[in-house]
């Protein structure tokens, strides 16, 4: 997005602005320009940490009744499901959304899967293969901690796959996600856009704190050289894998209040538009009641 427009992402927007709208990349496949996003930006969000709290609490009983909703429908045969996907630099609250985000929901409806480097087995099949042994079923909120946009993201920056096949992912994941829109899944994939400096800052603060040690890796180190790549990495996968069945949202990641009010609303708005309704009743109502009276 041209630079033009920067200001725009981090001025508080009307009440009634859906933060979809404001978040959601566009998907005519134009280049995207992260500089251009502040990372410390609470676009459509409440005025500080303290309102962006109690907004969070506010909004539990609504997701869990939609949940439920959404669950109880799927026991009738509606097939919709919703896959949240996050995608992050290492430090920009991946894991850290998704402990808020299942505890706004009944875990029990909920399918959780962080995807680490792949396997000896994994790396035999296709790389989305892993990918759709861990979608959501109907009725389900998938949640994918990183996912297969790992294989145009480190690929690309560490050159594990030949150029040409690099370019052929960008393709299929589009025909894949959009398969899944076909099927009854709401994708709902979302960037989180965390500084530099940020970055540094969690890094040192998981050294401070012995208990966050097994949360570090010196690879962590490694990587903060190759930013610029990853940046354009995730600049190239954000610009051509943004589509209108399946958009991209970029959430301002160093505000964890933010992100966390973000991420939880984004969902809200996704369940409201699908508005799943409980199953009527295939048995006479009136009849069980009077069976159960005599009983």
């Amino acid at each position: 997005m041209a630079k033009a427009e920067k200001n725009t992402r981090g001025r508080r927007s009307e009440p009634h602005a859906a933060l979809g709208d404001l978040l959601r990349l566009p998907s005519d496949g134009k280049p995207v320009d992260l500089s251009s996003y502040p990372t410390d930006a609470t676009p459509g969000g409440p005025r500080d940490k303290v309102a962006g709290l109690e907004a969070i609490a506010r909004t539990s009983e609504r997701l869990g009744d939609l949940q439920e909703r959404l669950w109880a429908a799927s026991t009738a045969g509606d097939q919709r499901r919703i896959l949240l996907i996050l995608q992050g630099m290492d430090t920009s609250g991946k894991g850290g959304t998704v402990r808020h985000v299942i505890g706004l929901f009944n875990p029990s409806g909920c399918r959780i899967r962080a995807f680490k480097a792949p396997t000896p087995e994994e790396l035999r099949h296709d790389f989305l293969w892993r990918i759709k042994k861990a979608l959501p079923l109907p009725g389900e909120i998938g949640i994918f901690d990183r996912s297969h946009y790992e294989d145009v993201l480190i690929a690309r920056v560490r050159a594990l796959v030949p150029h040409k096949d690099l370019g052929n992912r960008y393709g299929r994941i589009n025909r894949f996600e959009k398969s899944l829109t076909d099927d009854g899944f709401t994708v709902v994939k979302c960037f989180l856009h965390i500084s530099y400096e940020q970055q540094r800052r969690r890094l040192l603060k998981r050294l401070d704190n012995p208990a966050k040690h097994w949360k570090f890796n010196t690879g962590d180190i490694e990587d903060r050289a190759l930013w610029p790549a990853y940046q354009e990495a995730y600049e190239i996968a954000l610009a051509r894998c943004s589509t209108p069945q399946a958009p991209w949202y970029l959430v301002p990641a160093d505000r964890k209040w933010y992100r966390n009010w973000a991420i939880s609303t984004l969902l809200l708005e996704h369940l409201e538009a699908l508005d799943p309704q409980y199953p009527k009743a295939d048995f006479d109502v009136e009849e069980s009641r009077r069976m159960l009276r005599n009983a």
